[in-house]
């Protein structure tokens, strides 16, 4: 096993909080005519490839939020929600920023916490990753942000900033995410991972089949406090 990391770097949406719970909790709350799920999924299908755009300089920078935005007015027009005002539609935008964490997050976070020093290093922008640690009470350390580095993940510039933030050396940081490949791109900049199981993560009508344990992952767990655990913190 590797020597233990000094930085824990989170990916944050599906990981730490239960973006599409949150979302289909949301449709519901709000009435929308349509399947939950569906719209949840559906939302979350336009993140990257709006995030590509960028990426390869189709669109300039643009963060999340906006991004958010874009996907959201095309998906309202696919599911022909024309009863929503402005105002109604910029607050249901902004329900990223209020997504709820798994039951294991806060615990997990605060034990990890006691013996690393846990950052995000999600493609949410700053004061969306600000919002969400207040609603949610995470306790990080530090927030960063692919709008720190001005690169999207899987862009090497975002894991590798983290390293040059704390000026470690990057093995002596790890990438803990739920998404396999988050990891490997964060593997090949040289990176520590652990990946954290999280079979719920596209809603209850999609069965997670990528669960198993991988040869590019430093630790495997089944949620935060288990990493905790296997990182011996109390």
């Amino acid at each position: 096993m590797s020597t233990d990391p000094k930085i824990l770097a989170f990916d944050v949406f599906g990981t730490v909080v239960d973006w599409h719970g949150s979302i289909a909790a949301e449709a519901t709350r709000l009435n929308l005519p349509v399947d939950a799920n569906e719209f949840a999924t559906a939302w979350r299908d336009g993140y990257k490839p709006a995030m590509a755009r960028v990426r390869s300089g189709s669109l300039p920078w643009t963060k999340i939020d906006d991004l958010h935005r874009m996907i959201l007015d095309d998906v309202l027009k696919a599911f022909n929600i024309t009863s929503l005002s402005e105002s109604q539609v910029h607050e249901l935008n902004l329900i990223w920023h209020r997504l709820n964490p798994w039951l294991d997050t806060v615990e997990g976070l605060t034990r990890l916490k006691s013996k690393f020093t846990i950052v995000t290093l999600s493609n949410g922008n700053l004061g969306l990753l600000a919002d969400m640690a207040k609603n949610a009470g995470l306790p990080w350390d530090l927030i960063l942000s692919a709008e720190v580095f001005r690169h999207y993940k899987p862009d090497p510039e975002a894991y590798l900033g983290v390293a040059e933030t704390f000026d470690v050396r990057p093995e002596q940081v790890m990438l803990v995410a739920a998404h396999k490949d988050d990891l490997v791109a964060a593997k090949a900049c040289g990176l520590q991972t652990a990946f954290i199981e999280r079979p719920l993560e596209f809603g209850p009508n999609y069965a997670r089949k990528d669960l198993h344990r991988e040869e590019f992952t430093n630790y495997h767990a089944k949620d935060l406090n288990d990493l905790a655990a296997q990182l011996k913190c109390k």
